[in-house]
This record gives structure tokens, sequence and C-alpha cells, in this order.
């Protein structure tokens, strides 16, 4: 299973972005449960930003509480991060991240390479 995620970049305050990651080689033995995004900012530890279930519940760090917002396209194995109104402490790495079930059985999870969400101020 490969991740590619895009969307990154600089973007000045109150400015946007759209991040998306799509999940390859899945195939049919793999049931995807969440997926979401994560970022780990300079000196800090990697945090939850947003996730999805594949039911549709929604999971928002209180800093991303209504200016970002997460969706998955389960067709295109794909998750988006949707990010407004971007504050310079949003400046981080984002890594998105899948997890679920191999044949139903067999946990799984992925993580994608690193994308850059700087923030100028």
């Amino acid at each position: 299973v490969q991740l590619q995620a895009s969307g990154g970049g600089l973007v000045q305050a109150g400015g946007s972005l759209r991040l998306s990651c799509a999940a390859s080689g899945t195939g049919s033995m793999f049931s995807i449960n969440n997926m979401g995004w994560y970022r780990r900012a300079p000196g800090k530890e990697r945090e939850l930003v947003a996730s999805v279930e594949s039911g549709g519940s929604l999971i928002y760090a209180d800093s991303a509480k209504g200016r970002f917002t997460v969706s998955r396209d389960n067709a295109k194995n794909t998750v988006y991060l949707q990010m407004n109104n971007l504050k310079p402490e949003d400046t981080a790495v984002y890594l998105c991240h899948v997890d679920g079930l191999v044949l139903g059985t067999s946990p799984f999870d992925y993580w994608g390479q690193e994308t850059q969400v700087t923030v100028s101020s």
C-alpha cells in the first residue's frame, strides 16, 4: 500500500490550502477504516489534525475545528483536508494516515510521505 500526498506549500496567514492523499495498492483484501491527517510542528510531537471513519464519523483537533474540513472519497481511496483561515501556528509537516483490516482480520496502518505547510504572518 502506498499513500501519495499532495497540496502542501507556502501561504499567507488567512489563506487556504487543500491537501490530498490517495491510497493505492489496496485491492479488495484491504478494508480501510480511518483516513486522516497528522502534523508535526518544529519542536513539537506529532498530533492528530483530523480524521474520518469509513462510516463518516469525524474527529478534529480543537485547533482545527471551524477552520479545517476533512473528507474522503471511498471510490478513490482518497482523503482530503481543506484548510481555511490558516495561521502561522499551522506551520508543520503534515502526514496522512490510513488504517483498517486485511481480509477482515489483520489490522494495518500506513503513513504517507511528509508534505510541508508553511504559513507566513
